[in-house]
This record gives C-alpha cells, sequence and structure tokens, in this order.
C-alpha cells in the first residue's frame, strides 16, 4: 500500500455510504490491530455487501438450480462457430450442431466463436499460493480473528483468504500475457511469479518466515483495456455478449448476465442505458505488432 491510496479508500467509502453500505475506514493503528502487517497504511472494512463465495461450489449450485428449472445442459461442448439461420443462431460443435433462438456469450478468456470481440480480450494468467496449516500459535502471531478476505489497494493487487482447514490462499499482483493470446494448461505453473508471491507474502507477514506453501496453480483470466467488462450484440441482436472480468468475475458476471439478457430482449433498461454498456473502451493492437 502507498500513502495515495488513502486517499483512494476515503473516496470509496464515500461511495459506498452513499449507496446505503456498512463501511468502517480504517487508519495504520486500527488497520494492524485487526490484522498484523507492517505494509498496511490504513485499510477499509466492508461489512455487509462483501462475503467469500466457493467458485466452483457455486457453479455446481448453478448447475442443479437449471437442472430443476428444466434447462438443456450440453456441457463439455466446445463451440467451433456460430452462424445465422432463419430466426435462430445455428453453434457448431464436434459432436454435432445445436440451434438457439438466441445466444449469450461468456466465453471470457477463451477463444469467441464471435471473431469481432476477439481484438477487445486479452488472455492473461493470475497465480496463487496456499500454505501449510498455520499453527494456533502461527494465526494469534496476525490477528485476523474475523477470517474475512482480503485484498490490497494498489493497481496490481493481493488477494488472500483463509481457507477452511487453516491455511491462507496469496494470489495476484503478476498478470501474466503469453505471446498470440495463447491459452495452454503449461503457463498454469511459473516458477518466476510463485517465487514473486512468495517473498510478497513475507514482506506482508514476516512473523510467518519459514512457513511452507504446499500448494500452487495458476489460471487464465480475461481483461479488456479498460479493466471492466464490455458487452454488445451481433446478428442482428440474436446474439450477445458480456466478457472481460479481469478476474473478478464471480463477483459481477451475475451484473454481466442482467445486461446480456436485456440486450437480447431489445428492451432499453437501466442497465443497457449505462455508459459503460454502451461504450467499449478501445481494442487491443494485433500481438506481431504490439510486440515490435
Amino acid at each position: 500500500m502507498a500513502p495515495h491510496h488513502l486517499g483512494e479508500l476515503a473516496g470509496l467509502a464515500a461511495l459506498l455510504e452513499r449507496l446505503g453500505d456498512r463501511v468502517t475506514l480504517l487508519d495504520a493503528e486500527a488497520a494492524r490491530a485487526d490484522v498484523r502487517s507492517p505494509t498496511y497504511l490504513g485499510g477499509l472494512r466492508i461489512h455487509e455487501s462483501g462475503g467469500l463465495v466457493d467458485p466452483a461450489a457455486l457453479l455446481d449450485g448453478l448447475a442443479r438450480l437449471v437442472d430443476r428449472l428444466g434447462v438443456r445442459r450440453f456441457d463439455r461442448s466446445p463451440v467451433a462457430g456460430l452462424r445465422r439461420s432463419g430466426a435462430g443462431i445455428d453453434l457448431r460443435t464436434r459432436s454435432g450442431t445445436v440451434r438457439a433462438w438466441r445466444v449469450l456469450i461468456a466465453t471470457n478468456a477463451f477463444p469467441s466463436p464471435l471473431r469481432r470481440i476477439r481484438p477487445w480480450v486479452l488472455p492473461v494468467y493470475d497465480h496463487v499460493l496456499v500454505t501449510e496449516p498455520l499453527s494456533d500459535g502461527q494465526w494469534a502471531s496476525i490477528g485476523w480473528a474475523e477470517r474475512q478476505g482480503l485484498t490490497d489497494n494498489g493497481n496490481q493487487f493481493h488477494y488472500y483468504r483463509p481457507t477452511a482447514d487453516g491455511r491462507i490462499l496469496w494470489g495476484g499482483y503478476d498478470a501474466i500475457y503469453h505471446f498470440g493470446g495463447r491459452v495452454d494448461p503449461a503457463y498454469e505453473q511459473r516458477d518466476a511469479t510463485h517465487e514473486l508471491l512468495a517473498r510478497q507474502f513475507f514482506a506482508t507477514f514476516p512473523q510467518l518466515e519459514g512457513v511452507r506453501f504446499t500448494h500452487r496453480w495458476g489460471g487464465v483470466i480475461d481483461s479488456t483495456s479498460r479493466f471492466t467488462p464490455i458487452f454488445g450484440t451481433a446478428h442482428g441482436g440474436r446474439v450477445a455478449y458480456a466478457v472481460g472480468y479481469t478476474g473478478l468475475g464471480v463477483a459481477s458476471s451475475r451484473f454481466g448476465a442482467r445486461v446480456a439478457l436485456d440486450l437480447l430482449r431489445d428492451e432499453p433498461s437501466e442497465l443497457t442505458e449505462l455508459a459503460m454498456v454502451r461504450r467499449r473502451g478501445v481494442p487491443f493492437p494485433p500481438a506481431g505488432r504490439w510486440w515490435r
């Protein structure tokens, strides 16, 4: 955290209060009393609108819900292309063609079958470490009694969470792009990034020096040039898209889905009239030209 971030936190606190949230702005002493780190210059507690969610459990719950509603799912059926067909859209897969009346594209970091949006989305890799289970004494040394989710306030930020079995998950900061926008499971392990994360972890919690990391991994996320999602339609309004969550999709993809569904209905709404929906920022340059 840098001193100028304190003003940003104060501004965010004022905005959240205007929107009806309950927040507490912390000075350095109060922040370190909550979670003991020499790097903290202040903090912001958001009491009501946040929480910790297991994305895999959320996805499993959503799948069970749509099954109960009678929705037909075609899992593990990559779409190789789409085309307009009469009043609907044909989606070509390896196993056959699925015909849909309307289509919502939420491909995120992976290549979209709608090629026109590919220049707007860049796949980058985010990486994570997980510690061994901490002892009671180690937990006491850092406080963190409420085990809330934490993130720092930099442009390149860390996120960290306690796990149910007493570990700390620590990730973020680096965002690694691979030439040509390639996505490959081999990129999920990156020694340089995991070693950097370890150094930053011990700088944040020097009292935990010597703790081992037992798990490490990475995953691909999607970013746009403005770091927020982009929205739009194609094929006469039969296709809508919401992509570019920049690693924050668990929290904001429900908003994105509501926007895209309004676009598919072709019904102007409070959401579709937002400037962030009507404008997209700028596309990324082609990779070869960008790196010259």
